[in-house]
């Protein structure tokens, strides 16, 4: 099984369950489309979803070619904490936006290390290990 590709489709499954959150919340909270603004319930279900979706500009990129360099479980790894840190910083942000930050830094941390981990292999030049 392809450990990474994995965790980079549920990645993508997990943004559309946030878009689906905001879809909801506009029905929920009287928002009509195209607005993006409006009862604050549905402001902060869109945020999670654009966070989301900033934050996936960096870490499926990172994900897929850190996977290239290094065993793939220990990558895959990574990519659950980043998973678990959106759920997380979705939950937190739904509540109370202030209390984000864990979720956020988790985050951060997985992706942060998968670019780092992807340049170092990318500089080296060696396959992952098999």
């Amino acid at each position: 099984m392809n450990w990474v590709h994995l965790i980079a489709l549920l990645a993508l499954l997990q943004y559309l369950y946030f878009g689906f959150q905001v879809g909801m919340a506009r029905k929920r909270y009287g928002v009509k489309a195209p607005a993006t603004t409006g009862h604050e319930g549905f402001e902060r279900a869109y945020r999670v979803q654009m966070n989301t979706l900033e934050q996936l500009v960096v870490f499926v990129p990172a994900l897929l070619l850190a996977g290239q360099y290094w065993s793939q479980p220990w990558v895959a790894g990574i990519g659950a904490v980043y998973l678990l840190g959106r759920f997380i910083y979705g939950a937190a942000y739904r509540r109370d936006p202030a209390r984000r930050a864990t979720g956020f830094l988790l985050t951060l941390a997985a992706s942060a290390l998968l670019l780092l981990l992807a340049l170092l292999g990318a500089l080296r030049g060696l396959p992952a290990p098999t």
